[in-house]
């Protein structure tokens, strides 16, 4: 049960997302109420699971065993400790990144979930088809569950918890950080974010409003892999901006060959930069225009996949045909998301952190080689979406934390606290700040 020497004190569980990349949920809990974040699923494609259920999922240590907080109607059982009944209840989505989202659908519906309303968007138009978050078996298939909608810099109250949303810059857009305070402590989630997207200020911002945060939350992808042997494929990209001229060379030194790339939908502002800035005329498919159009504004040329369904949103006089875009070698750079094997041989395709992502998925090395069969040249043009490890280093030296936590990472221990103390957690461990 819980220790009565807890009361009146703030306490941190980490129930995953510790010593790997991704499904982070971790609780903050103070006397009666307790926020969690976020609400996704580790990525482990090897294990080849033979279904999403909840079950399944906990039982390969995917998603931890919580009490009282996934969807009563899953007929999930808690095995774990005894744990205390709390009267209040959030959980908080810092962006729509699978790794930290993929589970909504299981949460409780009488649990408010909060995030950006741009997050909201994204989730809702990427899930329109129900085929990226996992479905509710109790739901028509493209339901996604409810999620509150805040604007940049909302406080919302649980308890005696309060929790601003402050946006940062990161490649999924409408990403945020948290400051959570308690009537003792000020804590800082950091979600993911970087230094060297469009949205830099933003980092800039969430920094100074976190100054010596007495526990700073901190995801630490960058520094979890050794350096690796350049792949001739990829070209090196120091930012958002530097990734698009390097696009616009590619195309500007293939005049007469077929050019087609792909990206992560939710990095909606770097295809509304290709879009933009592009020398040829960039059409998206469908569903990405439609996502594009929803988020910023930008109303960009689309085709439809035969069989797909028609968006209404979408202005008809942009529409081009599939068998233009499949016939063209000089006046499109399109994207393309499926059928790859019609693709004309000698063109070029762009790879620009779409799935799959690289070589920890197995269906990586397949793609490859099919892409090889049909003669068509593979180039990697990729931009992390975590701050570099110098950048790291520079946001924990302007926010000088008196208690550093690494997460979202591979080796914490490279994270290092000039500024205070530094503490490594284990999966599933409860400390009281």
């Amino acid at each position: 049960m819980e220790s009565k020497a807890n009361a009146g004190k703030t306490t941190l569980t980490f129930h995953s997302g510790i010593l790997t990349i991704g499904g982070t949920v971790i609780e903050v809990a103070y006397e009666d109420a307790h926020i969690f974040f976020d609400f996704g699923t580790e990525f482990r494609p090897e294990l080849d699971l033979k279904d999403d259920n909840l079950q399944t999922l906990v039982d390969n240590g995917l998603v931890p065993e919580i009490k009282d907080l996934y969807d009563p109607r899953l007929g999930y059982v808690y095995t774990g400790e005894n744990q205390k009944e709390f009267t209040e209840t959030a959980v908080f989505l810092s962006h729509v990144h699978l790794d930290h989202s993929r589970m909504v659908n299981y949460l409780d519906p009488a649990i408010p979930m909060y995030t950006l309303k741009e997050s909201k968007a994204i989730l809702n138009l990427l899930n329109r088809e129900g085929d990226f978050l996992i479905p509710s078996p109790f739901e028509e298939k493209n339901f996604t569950r409810e999620l509150i909608g805040c604007e940049a810099n909302d406080i919302i109250q649980v308890g005696d918890i309060s929790v601003e949303l402050v946006p940062v810059d990161h490649d999924a857009y409408g990403a945020c950080a948290l400051l959570i305070r308690t009537p003792d402590r000020f804590i800082t989630y950091t979600g993911d974010l970087r230094l060297h997207g469009y949205d830099r200020k933003q980092t800039v911002a969430l920094c100074e409003k976190a100054k010596h945060t007495d526990a700073l939350i901190m995801e630490g992808v960058s520094i979890s892999f050794p350096e690796r042997e350049i792949d001739p494929t990829e070209i090196k990209v120091i930012s958002e901006e530097d990734l698009i001229q390097q696009l616009i060379k590619i195309v500007d030194e293939n005049q007469q060959r077929q050019i087609t790339f792909n990206g992560y939908p939710a990095n909606v502002k770097r295809f509304e930069k290709i879009v933009e800035l592009a020398p040829r005329t960039v059409v998206l498919e469908a569903s990405m225009a439609a996502l594009l159009k929803e988020v910023t504004g930008c109303a960009a040329y689309y085709y439809y996949l035969e069989d797909s369904p028609t968006i209404s949103e979408l202005d008809s006089s942009l529409e081009i045909s599939y068998e233009d875009l499949i016939n063209d070698n000089h006046q499109y750079l399109w994207q393309v998301v499926d059928r790859f094997t019609n693709l004309q041989g000698g063109g070029v395709y762009i790879h620009s952190d779409a799935a799959p992502l690289g070589d920890f998925d197995p269906r990586y090395a397949v793609f490859l080689e099919m892409l090889d069969k049909q003669k068509v040249e593979f180039v990697r043009l990729a931009c992390s979406g975590h701050a570099f490890p110098e950048d790291l280093a520079q946001i924990i030296a302007w926010i000088e934390p008196k208690l550093l936590i690494p997460i979202h990472t591979l080796k914490p221990e490279k994270l290092e606290n000039p500024y205070g103390k530094r503490y490594l957690p284990t999966r599933g461990e409860k400390i009281v700040l």
